[in-house]
Order: C-alpha cells, then sequence, then structure tokens
C-alpha cells in the first residue's frame, strides 16, 4: 500500500501486521503510555488480538485507515502513529486526532508536524468539518502539541474509566478546530 501522507520528515502509511514488534514495543514503554494505562505492560497477544485490528480497519466514508504509521522519511525508523479517524464509521465530518510516538521522537517536533499535515489533509482533501482531541488534563505535552496544531481547548471533563491512573483526578481535556476557523486562519 501506498504512503498516505508525507512531510518534510515523516512518512505516514497504512499498518500491516509486521508491524507487531513495533507496536509492542512502542506500548511496554511505560512513559509512552503512562497517560493511557497508567505504564503498564501489553501482551503481544493483546497487540495481536486488540490494538492491530484497530490500526488496521478500513473506514467505509473514506474506504481507507483511521491509524497510521509514522516513519522518519530519511531513516525509515518506525517512530510511532497518528490517529486521524471519523467519530463515525458513515461521515468524515468529525475526526479525532491523535498520537503515540516512541521517546525518541519526542521534542523534535514529529508530533505538531504529523498533526498538522493530517488537519490540513483533512480540511482540503478529505471533507472533515470539525478535528477534536483528549487527553488527560495533566499531559501538558499532547495539550502543546495540540495548541501548536491549531486546536483550541473546548472543555475540561471526566472520563469513565475502568481503572483510575495517576492524574486521573484532574480529568482529561478536548481541544478542537472547525475547518471555517481553520480557512481564517
Amino acid at each position: 500500500m501506498s504512503n498516505f501522507l508525507e512531510t518534510g520528515r515523516l512518512v505516514l502509511r497504512a499498518f500491516t501486521t509486521a508491524d507487531t514488534d513495533h507496536l509492542l514495543a512502542l506500548d511496554n514503554d511505560p512513559e509512552v503510555v503512562r497517560f493511557i494505562n497508567g505504564g503498564r505492560p501489553t501482551s503481544r497477544e493483546a497487540i495481536e488480538t486488540r490494538g492491530l485490528p484497530r490500526l488496521l480497519h478500513d473506514y467505509l466514508c473514506w474506504e481507507t485507515r483511521g491509524y497510521w504509521a509514522a516513519q522518519e522519511k530519511t531513516t525509515g525508523a518506525f517512530l510511532g502513529w497518528f490517529e486521524f479517524r471519523p467519530l463515525d464509521e458513515h461521515s468524515p465530518a468529525v475526526v479525532e486526532l491523535g498520537y503515540r510516538l516512541n521517546q525518541a521522537a519526542w521534542g523534535h517536533g514529529y508530533a505538531t508536524e504529523g498533526s498538522q499535515a493530517l488537519i490540513r489533509k483533512g480540511f482540503t482533501d478529505l471533507g472533515v468539518e470539525r478535528i477534536t482531541a483528549n487527553t488527560m488534563a495533566v499531559n501538558t505535552r499532547s495539550r502543546r502539541v495540540m495548541e501548536k496544531s491549531g486546536l483550541s481547548f473546548v472543555r475540561n471533563f471526566t472520563g469513565d474509566w475502568p481503572e483510575a491512573i495517576e492524574g486521573s483526578e484532574h480529568g482529561e481535556v478536548e481541544y478542537a478546530l472547525t475547518r471555517t476557523e481553520w480557512e481564517q486562519r
């Protein structure tokens, strides 16, 4: 399958089952998943039976996927992934933006670069009207990426999670950007 999107430094491509080991390493770094599950490890079975099928899913409204493996353009190194998926399987109007990158990729602007490129593609090519992104209120790095990518704070809320993790007592935040807001910038 061809690349979904390229930026100056990134290639976003479809996942394959060959990415299992990359995902296993990513989801077993306690710092990477600290704001996802409190830093607990993920089994290979969980990656193969739950994680990878979610990443391989094609969305009917686009006839393509909503999760993209991120590689460094010049070296091909696996950096992590980006999420840009419709919240409604049949409509591209509202999408969720997300990202999970390995620690070696942190602090280099990759999350912002990939997010901005996905936002531009969503509004110009994919029929997106609104982009939303969520994170724990205490996840300041992710919040900063959302802001640098052009999203604005919408609200604080409390998620109903089965297990509390450190920081969850502060709740979650939602950021968003509409096509109209993006066009006016």
